[in-house]
């Protein structure tokens, strides 16, 4: 079994577009959406619910109104402004509490439970292709690193059971910790970039994080025909870092129109030249393998 993480540098250069198509072309497979920030690989799948599950991390200080004399000495310890008042009553505010513990060490009525954080849900699915591992975040919410470290750990679990030979992993842009909680251990990284000087720059960043991790990095150029000559430098670059360049992707509307009917690219136009560049490229990624 073997893991496929796509990334980019940054938001929007087509890496889920990418995604659902190699799920689409692997077979026997499951996929993994880690980008929980803004999870949207379920628009292409549109999944059936199998499973839903809570996602609990962090705590949050919460005020037992039996016990409480509102004394404010909550609110004078509070850096964070996250103690309001609703007539005459001290109430903690969840979305502005950092769960720093200090009001519940030093209340004098030892009034303040410390309780675990709502963060979100992940969710197991069935898709028309196999299996799919994805998650929700909650607004607000943190520690997205730890939720992408359940969605990957529960894939790796259902491609097990399930015999698949591919975990392809949705991973998020950038480089934060999310990033890395979806790259660590996997077999290949894809990094999916655009031919403009800020997509040059970002790779660079996010390929950096790559070679710190000694992962094999593959690097395709989206929309490559808006700019051939960045692409040729892009691609150039990549090759001289070591990475693998398994093919480049046109522009095309009809990967916007593949997304308005739910489908993936490679299923709206089966033997157009977008379709054809991508399957292109999951057979040059096949030879990673061999």
């Amino acid at each position: 079994m073997k893991e496929i993480v796509i990334i980019s540098g940054k938001g929007g250069t087509g890496k889920t577009s990418i995604a659902a198509s190699l799920f689409a072309l692997a077979g026997n497979a499951v996929a993994a959406d880690c980008d929980v920030d803004a999870a949207d690989m379920f628009i292409v799948l549109c999944p059936e619910i199998v499973e839903k599950h809570d996602f609990y991390s962090g705590r949050t200080a919460f005020i037992r109104q039996e016990k409480c004399t509102n004394c404010g000495k909550c609110t004078d310890l509070c850096r964070f402004d996250a103690v309001i008042t609703k007539s005459g009553r001290h109430f903690i505010d969840a979305s502005e509490c950092e769960g720093c513990s200090v009001c519940v060490e030093f209340c004098p009525q030892k009034a303040i439970d410390f309780i675990e954080r709502n963060c979100g849900q992940w969710f197991i699915s069935n898709t028309r292709f196999g299996s799919f591992i994805h998650a929700k975040l909650g607004i607000g919410a943190e520690n997205s690193g730890k939720l992408v470290t359940v969605v990957r750990g529960q894939a790796k679990k259902t491609a097990v059971e399930k015999k698949a030979d591919f975990i392809i992993t949705d991973g998020p842009p950038g480089i934060g910790c999310s990033v890395i909680a979806s790259i660590t251990g996997a077999d290949v990284v894809l990094i999916v970039t655009e031919p403009t000087l800020s997509g040059f720059h970002d790779l660079e960043r996010v390929m950096l994080l790559t070679r710190h991790f000694g992962l094999k990095t593959a690097v395709i150029v989206n929309k490559w025909d808006i700019n051939g000559q960045i692409t040729d430098k892009i691609e150039q670059f990549a090759e001289n870092a070591g990475a693998f360049v398994p093919g480049r992707v046109s522009y095309n509307k009809d990967v916007t129109a593949a997304q308005i009917n739910k489908q993936s690219v490679v299923e709206y136009e089966k033997d157009g030249i977008t379709s054809r560049e991508i399957k292109t490229i999951w057979m040059n990624l096949l030879k990673i393998f061999n």
